[in-house]
C-alpha cells in the first residue's frame, strides 16, 4: 500500500508540472515570437518480483516477469520551434524570420543572446534595440532626418535622408542557426542563450544556407494552439483527479488493514 500512495503521489507531481508547463504556454499565447514547450517524462525503476525466465524449480520458463512501476519523474521540458503565423504590422522596424533562424542581440554584459522575436525600436543615440532597450548586433545605427527605411528579404538595412536621392546602406543583419534549436536556454525577455546542448551558433546572412529570408512589417506570433493546450489541461487535469483518487483508495486499504486487529 505504501508503494501505492507513493507512486500515486509521483503522478499528482507530475501532472501539477504539466499544468505549469502547459498555464504557461497559454499565458503567452499572444507573445511576439514565444515557443510552447512540452513536458516529457519518464517511468523510474521497478521493482521485480519475479524475473520472467527459466524457473528451474518449477521446471519450465516463466512467459514475462512479475514487476511493480514506482512511478515516473519529468525529465525535461521540449521547445517546439515550429513557426508562428507570420502577421502584417506594417511598421517599418517589424521583422520577421520567414524560416530557420534567430536575431543576435547583445546584452549588457557584452553577452549574447537569440531572439525570434523581431519588434524593434530605435533609442535616443540612434541604434535599433529591442522592446527592452537591448541593442541589435551587428549594431545598426541610424542617423538623423531619416524619411524612410528599407530592409530587404537578406536583411540590408537601407535608409532615405532627407535631402539626398538614393538611399545609403547602414549595414546587414546577421542570422544565428544551431543544431538543435530545442536546446537553448530560455532567459526571459523573448531571449535564449546557448548551451552545451544547442551546440554554438552557426551565423550567416538571410536567404543563405538554409536561413530563413526577414520579412519587413511582419512579426512573427506564438507559436501556441489554444485548442491543443486546453485539451492537453483538460487531460491532465482528469490524470491528476485519477492519481489523487488512488491516494484516497490506497489510503482506505490500510486504514482496512489496521482494522483487523479490532
Amino acid at each position: 500500500m505504501l508503494r501505492a500512495l507513493k507512486t500515486a503521489a509521483l503522478g499528482m507531481t507530475a501532472q501539477q508540472m504539466n499544468v505549469d508547463v502547459i498555464s504557461n504556454n497559454l499565458a503567452n499565447v499572444n507573445t511576439t515570437g514565444f515557443k510552447k514547450s512540452q513536458i516529457e517524462f519518464q517511468d523510474l525503476l521497478y521493482d521485480t518480483i519475479q524475473k520472467g525466465d527459466t524457473d528451474g524449480r518449477k521446471g519450465h520458463e516463466n512467459p514475462a516477469a512479475l514487476q511493480i512501476g514506482l512511478g515516473n519523474r519529468p525529465i525535461s521540458t521540449y521547445r517546439s520551434f515550429s513557426k508562428g503565423n507570420i502577421a502584417d504590422t506594417g511598421n517599418s522596424l517589424d521583422l520577421a524570420i520567414d524560416g530557420k533562424g534567430f536575431f543576435q542581440i547583445e546584452l549588457a554584459d557584452g553577452s549574447y543572446a537569440y531572439t525570434r522575436d523581431g519588434s524593434f525600436k530605435i533609442n535616443s543615440e540612434g541604434y535599433l534595440v529591442t522592446n527592452s532597450g537591448l541593442k541589435v548586433y551587428p549594431e545598426i545605427s541610424l542617423p538623423e532626418n531619416v524619411s524612410g527605411i528599407s530592409i530587404s528579404g537578406n536583411g540590408v538595412v537601407s535608409v532615405m535622408i532627407d535631402g539626398q536621392t538614393e538611399a545609403e546602406e547602414l549595414g546587414q543583419f546577421e542570422l544565428a542557426s544551431f543544431m538543435n534549436p530545442a536546446g537553448l536556454e530560455a532567459k526571459g525577455g523573448n531571449l535564449y542563450s546557448v548551451t552545451e546542448a544547442s551546440g554554438e551558433p552557426v551565423y550567416g546572412n538571410a536567404g543563405e544556407d538554409g536561413l530563413g529570408t526577414v520579412l519587413q512589417g511582419y512579426l512573427e506570433k506564438s507559436n501556441v494552439d489554444v485548442a491543443e493546450e486546453m485539451i492537453n489541461l483538460i487531460v491532465a487535469q482528469r490524470a491528476y483527479e485519477v492519481n489523487s483518487k488512488a491516494v484516497k483508495t490506497a489510503d482506505e486499504l490500510m486504514a482496512m488493514t489496521n482494522n483487523l486487529k479490532r
